[in-house]
């Protein structure tokens, strides 16, 4: 499957029409699902949507097509950068000049799917409450989207055919936090009564190093493994199967693209846009 099918399937009519707007084409964009990335990509959607101070561009299109449209912008900044401002702990950025990895990771075009699809799905986060048999019966549990412990605790109950898909979210929730709030991921995330219960969800040799480490590192240490564990559990045929192994093995650089992008992009409008507060 082509790449911009995927996107077809996430992309609105009036995201389309947006699209075609803003390169002067005449034709129905959908129809040539090949020319939709490079309709993203282009210079002329970025200002169309994001050239008038105080305009909100999610009044303009989905929030799908905001990300891919910033994902792109991110990926073509990044080929012209000989250096990134990277996040080392809490409001300190320092000036790191090897970007091959960052550009590698952007240059595949599922890759930027994932993410634009990650950043997405957190627009509109699930939450509720569900029953489980326990020893002393049927007791209610609440879930969150945004709380890895309560994910973990998912995976748990859940049967086992459903478990892959409550860690791919697990995983995504972890990249989610380190890359675009890593300074509420590192500080305050891990509460002292929780972190037992996240090196508990880490392998044995990430057991052993977790003493002292910071929510970050459990975190991304977290993601890996979830990520992993939904690659052995996901149809191998599916076109986003051998993402999942790659965010899996570089974990910290899809990391890193998602701090540029929240530096250079978000910062502003990540709560709005989220809902996190």
């Amino acid at each position: 499957m082509m790449v911009g099918s995927l996107y077809l399937e996430q992309l609105s009519d009036a995201d389309l029409g947006l699209l075609a707007s803003a390169a002067d084409a005449r034709d129905d964009v959908g129809r040539d699902p090949a020319r939709l990335e490079a309709l993203i990509d282009s210079p002329a959607t970025f200002r169309q949507l994001f050239s008038t101070p105080g305009r909100d561009p999610l009044l303009r299109g989905t929030p799908f097509l905001i990300f891919a449209v910033l994902i792109h912008r991110v990926v073509r900044d990044l080929s012209q950068a000989s250096f990134v401002e990277e996040w080392v702990g809490p409001r300190q950025r320092v000036p790191v000049f090897d970007t091959a990895g960052l550009k590698d990771f952007g240059a595949d075009p599922l890759r930027r799917f994932f993410l634009v699809q990650l950043l997405a799905s957190y627009t509109n986060v699930a939450s509720g409450s569900m029953l489980v048999k326990t020893s002393r019966g049927w007791r209610r549990r609440r879930f969150s989207e945004l709380d890895p412990m309560r994910l973990i605790e998912l995976a748990e109950l859940v049967p086992e055919p459903e478990r892959p898909s409550v860690y791919r979210r697990l995983g995504d929730l972890s990249l989610f936090l380190t890359g675009i709030f890593p300074d509420y991921a590192a500080e305050r995330l891990v509460a002292e009564r929780e972190r037992r219960g996240l090196e508990r969800a880490l392998g044995p040799a990430d057991r052993e190093q977790a003493e002292g480490r910071d929510g970050i590192w459990l975190l991304e240490q977290l993601g890996r493994r979830a990520y992993r564990i939904a690659r052995h559990g996901a149809d191998r045929e599916a076109p986003m199967a051998g993402v999942l192994a790659d965010v899996s093995q570089n974990f910290a650089v899809a990391r890193r693209v998602l701090n540029f992008l929240t530096d250079r992009y978000l910062y502003p409008t990540r709560h709005q846009w989220f809902g996190t507060d």
